[in-house]
């Protein structure tokens, strides 16, 4: 019986840092087949963790408003129920 291991999350810094690390490997051709599918693989997941923090930060950014003449940040709905 094969386990999936889901691999710990990551923050968006260390998953583009793996990614590069993946992408160099692979570009160097230095791999089996199979060790390149389970990179081809791993970098997909590292990939959408980085879209998903630009995305975040993205929706962050936007919520940025003027009130008073002082910037401030309005928290996004779910952030504020803790989730």
């Amino acid at each position: 019986m094969v386990v999936s291991k889901k691999a710990p999350a990551v923050d968006f810094e260390s998953a583009l840092a793996e990614l590069e690390k993946i992408v160099g490997k692979m570009e160097a051709g230095d791999q089996s087949l199979e060790e390149s599918l389970k990179s081809f693989q791993r970098g997909v997941e590292l990939a959408r963790t980085c879209q998903q923090g630009l995305k975040e930060a993205e929706q962050r950014v936007e919520k940025l408003i003027q009130q008073n003449g002082e910037v401030v940040v309005q928290p996004f709905p779910d952030q504020e129920r803790g989730e």
